[in-house]
């Protein structure tokens, strides 16, 4: 899953590809390299952003879906807003990527089951501006298990076909680096819910922590060893920026563990 960020203020490439020209541009660039999906988002979920208004956020998604339709690739819209999936939806997207795991918008459940499109829903403490104040767990891998075992079967509930349905642990969102390293070491766990599990770490500030690579853009070969190991543990989706060091390393990891 390729990361294509239509934002001002995203933490790694914020404003980069702002232009709906150079977003589009990059997402053929991403699907070159070999990314099967493109998310695409236009609110920014790093610690501390502030959020966008829907209008604004449909603004800066939609002509980008729509010049990616033909890329080759699987679009999802990163959003919690029903308007902005609405408006995805109908111009290509086929997956919703909600970081509020369907919580934020009380429509979005709906619009899913009716659209019959996949949804990928993740965990994450509060919301994106404080989550990172002082997030705290009795354990945080059964915790944000048995989140997404209830947000599964909310959205079953709400009408959303159970094999339509990805999670996300949701590194980096109301983690610290200790809760973060405990969900890739035990991810198994979150596999055990028996649905594809999304994993992203790409360029985060608890990589650059491990490694004293203060530049997010520096933090590639961080990025790549935590989804080589969360491949080993069973995730199946790897949400990245850097694509092509990503799916060779996969490649690899595939080579070996494979029969």
């Amino acid at each position: 899953m390729g990361i294509v960020n239509v934002t001002p203020d995203s933490f790694s490439d914020g404003g980069r590809w702002l232009d709906h020209a150079d977003a589009i541009a990059h997402g053929r660039e991403l699907v070159a390299e070999g990314a099967a999906i493109l998310d695409i988002g236009g609110e920014s979920t790093r610690p501390g952003a502030e959020p966008v208004d829907a209008q604004e956020e449909r603004r800066r998604v939609v002509p980008v879906v729509e010049g990616l339709r033909d890329a080759g690739a699987q679009l999802s819209v990163d959003t919690t807003k029903r308007v902005v999936a609405e408006a995805a939806l109908a111009a290509g997207a086929t997956l919703v990527n909600d970081v509020s795991a369907l919580r934020f918008d009380p429509e979005l459940a709906a619009l899913v089951a009716d659209a019959g499109c996949d949804v990928c829903l993740m965990h994450m403490l509060g919301e994106p501006r404080t989550m990172q104040e002082d997030p705290r767990y009795d354990d945080v891998v059964a915790d944000v298990r048995a989140f997404l075992e209830e947000r599964v079967a909310a959205a079953v509930a709400a009408g959303i076909a159970e094999e339509r349905i990805s999670v996300d642990p949701g590194i980096g969102f109301g983690k610290t680096l200790e809760h973060n390293l405990a969900l890739l070491r035990h991810l198994d766990q979150i596999v055990a819910l028996g649905r594809p599990v999304v994993i992203g770490t790409s360029r985060k500030s608890f990589l650059g922590r491990i490694t004293g690579r203060d530049d997010p853009h520096q933090r590639v070969l961080g990025t790549v060893a935590t989804n080589v190991l969360a491949y080993e543990r069973g995730a199946e989706v790897f949400r990245v920026h850097d694509v092509a060091a990503t799916r060779d390393a996969l490649a690899v990891a595939a080579a070996t563990l494979g029969p």
